[in-house]
């Protein structure tokens, strides 16, 4: 199980990471206007937003474990699809890839819950320092294999369906799994059901989960612009990306470990506002020679705050069902704001021909993030 679990995390990302360096190569191949080919990268994310609050219901119609592999087989027929010739392949399985993965991103911390209800810290972490350390990479070797190898866009984004049917076969043996222990629907009373749209607490995790989203996605878009405005050269300026999404990794599966074992993460929701703040304002006020502790310091909160986000959709429900649904509800807000930040940060560098007014709109949201994070991360259940 806990190989079963790695292997569907490390697909979680990869698939769509894979995609950023070779926009260029894509859009010049197909012959595609700038506008086009960013929504390449917008789709999935609006994917998650849509179809994340659908999740739960699937997995407890059918079982958790049946509708993760399906998600999975769905994946590789997406990525197979998007590797083809032609405009309408690649959004129609990009498409696809997305609708695949928002399931696997909600259903999954249910599956922990569910499956190690001890070690729920823990196996948190390892799912959520493979998802992203698979996402750098696959980032990282695109070009190389599109490039370098010569497989072109196409053999570099299609190689990744090699890893989801690996992570078919890994995952068939849970199959068997499935017909003991008590199941997800046996585990709620339809009489009890909550209503996670109506609960504060679902709100200030929803909250949460959606700013620190939002954060990391602004950044992941603006950070090159906003660091060459500052007269940091391309080749730094890609330098330091790598070093933001290089930073988070450790954070992102100590923090689950040390969250479980706290009566409340708001000592963790302290810490990481303080590195966030300490960070934007850097970029804001500091010496541009402390470029990079700046972004050491925007990684690792960013770290905490995405492993108290995943943390959240278990710390604050009794059940792997009720997990399931906030996960849902929670991702479905997320990944909307995700999707709509990088626009609105845009927008309002285009309005004021500067990137100060976009970052002192990125501190106002960490001050969200902090004050959203402490009701999230008090100790209480959202069924209380």
């Amino acid at each position: 199980m806990v190989a079963a679990v790695i292997f569907v995390a490390i697909n979680q990302r990869a698939a769509i990471t894979s995609v950023g360096p070779l926009v260029g190569l894509i859009r010049d191949h197909l012959n595609m206007s700038n506008a086009v080919a960013g929504m390449i990268s917008t789709i999935p994310l609006l994917a998650f937003a849509f179809f994340s609050p659908f999740a739960p219901k699937l997995g407890r119609k059918f079982g958790i474990e049946v509708v993760l592999l399906a998600a999975l087989v769905v994946l590789t027929m997406g990525i197979i699809l998007r590797s083809l010739a032609g405009v309408a392949y690649l959004f129609v399985g990009t498409s696809i890839i997305g609708i695949a993965i928002a399931v696997l991103n909600v259903l999954l911390p249910s599956l922990i819950k569910q499956q190690f209800p001890n070690r729920i810290g823990t196996m948190t972490g390892v799912y959520t320092i493979s998802s992203n350390l698979m996402g750098a990479i696959a980032s990282g070797i695109s070009i190389p294999i599109a490039i370098g190898l010569g497989y072109g866009w196409q053999g570099a984004l299609g190689l990744w369906g090699i890893l989801s049917f690996i992570s078919i076969l890994v995952w068939l043996p849970q199959m068997k799994r499935r017909s003991g222990g008590k199941s997800d629907r046996e585990e709620v009373n339809d009489n009890q059901q909550i209503n996670m749209w109506r609960s504060p607490l679902a709100w200030q995790v929803t909250l949460f989960m959606g700013l620190q989203s939002m954060i990391f996605y602004v950044l992941i878009t603006w950070l090159p612009e906003i660091l060459k405005s500052q007269g940091i050269g391309s080749d730094q300026s890609g330098w330091v990306l790598s070093i933001l999404q290089l930073s988070l990794l450790p954070f992102t599966f100590i923090i689950p470990v040390i969250s479980e074992r706290m009566s409340n993460q708001r000592l963790l929701v302290v810490t990481m506002f303080t590195l966030f703040l300490m960070g934007t304002l850097g970029l804001l006020y500091g010496s541009s020679n402390l470029i990079v502790l700046w972004i050491i310091l925007i990684g690792s909160g960013g770290g905490i705050a995405f492993g108290l986000a995943m943390m959240f959709f278990s710390l604050r429900t009794e059940n792997a069902h009720e997990a399931a649904e906030l996960s849902g509800m929670a991702q479905s807000v997320g990944y909307l704001l995700a999707a709509t930040g990088p626009l609105f940060f845009g927008f309002l560098h285009d309005v004021t021909n500067s990137w100060t007014t976009p970052l002192f709109i990125l501190v106002g949201s960490t001050v969200l993030l902090f004050i959203f994070g402490l009701g999230a991360a008090s100790n209480r259940y959202i069924s209380s």
